[in-house]
């Protein structure tokens, strides 16, 4: 674990259970820490907040145009938080570091969260969003863009289905990011046991929101709600999978690489030595914790290029 750490989990108030706080709490106590620890403001081109019209409802979102445009393309953005939290504010500086840093445009998609919507709310969301954006390029004023789904945790795992269920679509999706991502409820791995607690991420609590975010849906080998248990991944786009060393998600993402890899599909796996879940928001604290960005987005320009 890197050093930094010590000194950042000793002064971190241990996670609440789930059932010892409402949801409302927890979203608002996550965003008056997040909102409090960003530094000075990431200058860009244009923010600008849109509300995407689906069939039954309207999904927020936020347009990121940084100041240099390298690749001219369009990286569709979902955020973590167990399926349960998170909103385009908490990961707003995220989303212009990210931008600047890859050069590229990000639409941070406020998909619906449970236990208020559960499976498949959220990510049918982000399914329908992604082709709403796809078959309206131009409203985000680039008319040819290719598309690039990224997420981390929870959105990880929207990302890796959503890539998985729209592959047979035309919808110029050239590549998908999955930071340290969830694959399923039910994964018991060797990381999983080593950091489950103490760790950031506590294993009991994230189990119990994935239990309220499924809802009345029992069918955990659902590949929509375990990713690692598809059966059939040909085809899908290539994909950069970040990994944090001490992290419980880290085995379960790794063996996700491997089964992509088993279909074929072109895999970056990128390991970030010594640090925790969650770590791209711990920059300001943990030093190097951005060190994997240039790499990632070098990755990120290559799909681009090679569509």
């Amino acid at each position: 674990m890197h050093p930094d750490y010590v000194a950042f989990l000793a002064s971190t108030p241990a996670p609440i259970h789930p059932d010892d706080t409402t949801y409302a709490e927890r979203r608002q106590q996550w965003r008056d820490e997040a909102l409090a620890a960003r530094g000075p403001e990431v200058n860009m081109t244009e923010v600008r907040d849109v509300s995407i019209d689906l069939s039954d409802h309207q999904v927020g979102a936020r347009l990121y145009v940084p100041p240099v445009e390298e690749h001219g393309a369009l990286v569709l953005y979902f955020h973590g938080g167990s399926f349960v939290e998170g909103d385009l504010d908490i990961y707003d500086d995220l989303c212009r570091r990210l931008s600047v840093a890859t050069a590229m445009r990000f639409l941070s998609v406020d998909y619906r969260l449970a236990p208020e919507f559960p499976f498949p709310a959220g990510l049918n969301d982000a399914i329908d969003v992604t082709r709403y954006v796809a078959a309206h390029r131009s409203s985000f004023d680039l008319p040819d863009a290719p598309l690039l789904l990224m997420g981390d945790s929870a959105g990880g795992a929207i990302a890796a289905v959503v890539s998985a269920e729209l592959r047979q679509e035309d919808l110029g999706i050239v590549g998908q990011v999955l930071i340290y991502p969830t694959m399923g409820p039910d994964l018991v791995t060797n990381s999983s046991k080593q950091y489950g607690s103490g760790y950031l991420l506590e294993m009991d609590n994230f189990r119990l929101d994935y239990l309220r975010y499924l809802g009345d849906h029992t069918d955990h080998t659902d590949p929509r709600v375990t990713p690692l248990l598809a059966t059939d991944l040909t085809g899908v786009a290539p994909a950069i999978v970040i990994v944090s060393e001490c992290d419980p998600l880290r085995d379960e993402a790794v063996a996700y690489a491997g089964l992509l890899e088993h279909f074929a599909v072109p895999v970056e796996l990128v390991e970030a030595e010594g640090m925790l879940h969650g770590f791209l928001f711990h920059g300001p604290y943990i030093d190097g914790a951005w060190d994997t960005v240039a790499d990632v987005a070098r990755h990120m320009a290559s799909y681009v290029a090679g569509r």
